[in-house]
C-alpha cells in the first residue's frame, strides 16, 4: 500500500518548500476555524432555568478533531503545532476590544475557558507521544516469528 507524500513517511521527496507550505495551509485552517469557532462559542441553548453552552462545548470539540485530525494525518507535531497556533493567535485577537470597543470574547465563565481552553488541548496534542507502529500478523495471526516457535 503506498502512501501519499502528506502522510509523512516521505518528507525528504517533498523538500523544504512543500514541508513551509503544508505548515502555512495548516496555519491558515487553524486561523480560520479559530475565527468562526470564536464567532460561534457564545452561542446557548435554553431549557427552562438551564442555559447549555452548546457553542462551547461544540467550539472545544471541533478544535479537538481539527487538531488531532492533522497530528494523524500529517504524522508530524509541526504540522499541528502551525494549526494550533492559527487558532491561538485568532483567538488572541479576537479578544482584544475593536475601534467601537465591542468584543467577541466576554470577560465570563464562557470567554474565560474559550480563551484558554484551545491552547491546552493544542498542548496536549501536540506534545502527546508518537505510538509505534503495529507489527503486521503473518498468515496465522501470529506478529511476529517468537510466537511462531511455541505453537
Amino acid at each position: 500500500m503506498s502512501r501519499s507524500p502528506v502522510s509523512g513517511d516521505d518528507e525528504a521527496s517533498r523538500g523544504v518548500g512543500g514541508r513551509i507550505g503544508t505548515i502555512l495551509v495548516a496555519f491558515a485552517i487553524g486561523a480560520v476555524y479559530g475565527a468562526v469557532a470564536t464567532i460561534g462559542h457564545r452561542a446557548t441553548l435554553r431549557i427552562g432555568d438551564v442555559t447549555i453552552p452548546w457553542g462551547l462545548a461544540a467550539a472545544l470539540v471541533g478544535v479537538t478533531a481539527l487538531l488531532l485530525g492533522i497530528r494523524l494525518v500529517v504524522h508530524g507535531r509541526a504540522t499541528a503545532a502551525a494549526a494550533a497556533a492559527g487558532i491561538v493567535v485568532v483567538i488572541a485577537l479576537l479578544t482584544l476590544p475593536g475601534p467601537g470597543g465591542s468584543v467577541l470574547v466576554v470577560g465570563d465563565l464562557s470567554g474565560t475557558i474559550w480563551s484558554i481552553a484551545p491552547a491546552l488541548i493544542a498542548v496536549l496534542v501536540v506534545a502527546w507521544p508518537e505510538l509505534p507502529p503495529r507489527r503486521r500478523a503473518d498468515v496465522d495471526g501470529h506478529a511476529d516469528a517468537d510466537h511462531r516457535a511455541d505453537a
